[in-house]
């Protein structure tokens, strides 16, 4: 079993049943996820040994958490507990043509208390594989930063491949380091990188579109200002509505450019998380050693088919996804 290792914070999600709004409900149905927690939670379900590294409050919230990711195969030997209250999101769903709208409060929660010296990362990556972090958990908080650069350098020190989704939150990134340098500087340390004209923009300072041609031109200066960067993966979206949306992804490896057929979800039961199962199935299938094509079209399967799936995480197992990376959507009864 390939062994995979996350580092993120580990939130409980809070939402009305069905499509309802908050005014409308005197109810919340619970989910515990959180970006690179989800990300565990599908490579486990895939058959990868997993480990999450956080640190979630000493009560029954911090432990009905890690028994949500323990009962999914999860590895949290490495998760601290601490006196501060876990980090919570309310989500009221979108439907059709109205917009889902998230709230956070994880301000002052015990991921952000995390000390970044506590971690015993050589430990931790023992006979690991890979390492998947993404551009929130760095935006929390400087000691959640120090932590994950020190994960990044003995990563690299240890010859484990590093994949990154440097996602930048406009609402993140208020402790006073400016995000495009701390971003940079952990980018740099990384293997492969999930992410398109956004983040390029972001990162380098340039104006890219999302045409095939841009892509392809971010991924040559990505590369030439971080060249220990091998691929490039991007999962882009094409949305009619809140519930009907076509996805679709493309990868360059520094030589060509290469992409798969689209995927169109014309009732999306759950949104939250879909970019997360792209990535779990990203480092699928590079660990898995399969090509290009192949790599594209499991990730953007999987990030399909968890638009079907209540929850943060994607509980699709290999066979569920595969059939729709091989083509077939018609989602009929399997008896």
């Amino acid at each position: 079993m390939k062994k995979v290792v996350t580092f993120g914070e580990i939130l409980a999600r809070l939402t009305p049943p069905g499509f309802k709004k908050m005014a409308q409900t005197n109810q919340l149905e619970i989910y515990y996820g959180g970006t690179e927690t989800n990300v565990s939670v599908s490579l486990s379900i895939l058959g990868c040994q997993t480990m999450h590294v956080s640190r979630v409050s000493d009560d029954f919230l911090g432990n009905a958490a890690l028994s949500n990711l323990k009962s999914n195969g999860v590895d949290t030997s490495y998760v601290q507990k601490g006196e501060e209250p876990l980090g919570l999101y309310f989500v009221e769903p979108g439907a059709v043509v109205r917009s889902g709208v998230i709230s956070y409060n994880r301000n002052h929660s015990a991921f952000r208390a995390l000390e970044p010296n506590s971690i015993p990362w050589a430990a931790i990556f023992k006979n690991a594989d890979w390492f998947h972090w993404t551009g929130i958990t760095p935006a929390h908080s400087e000691n959640n930063f120090l932590a994950l650069k020190e994960a990044l350098m003995i990563a690299k020190e240890m010859k484990v491949t590093v994949s990154c989704d440097p996602a930048y939150r406009t609402g993140l990134w208020k402790y006073g380091r400016k995000a495009e340098d701390a971003l940079k500087g952990l980018v740099a340390l990384s293997d492969v990188f999930i992410g398109g004209a956004e983040q390029f923009n972001e990162l380098l300072g340039t104006d890219f579109s999302l045409s095939d041609e841009d892509f392809k031109k971010g991924s040559i200066a990505l590369k030439a200002e971080f060249p220990k960067i091998k691929t490039i993966y991007d999962k882009t979206r094409t949305g009619k509505n809140a519930s009907w949306h076509q996805i679709e992804a493309r990868m360059w490896n520094g030589k060509n450019l290469f992409s798969c057929e689209p995927i169109e979800i014309t009732h999306i039961v759950d949104r939250i998380g879909t970019g997360d199962a792209f990535a779990a199935g990203v480092i699928f299938g590079e660990l898995n050693n399969y090509s290009e094509k192949e790599t594209l079209a499991f990730a953007n399967a999987a990030c399909a088919i968890k638009h079907t799936i209540e929850g943060d995480a994607n509980l699709a197992d290999f066979n569920e996804i595969n059939q729709i990376a091989r083509g077939n959507t018609s989602g009929r009864l399997i008896r």
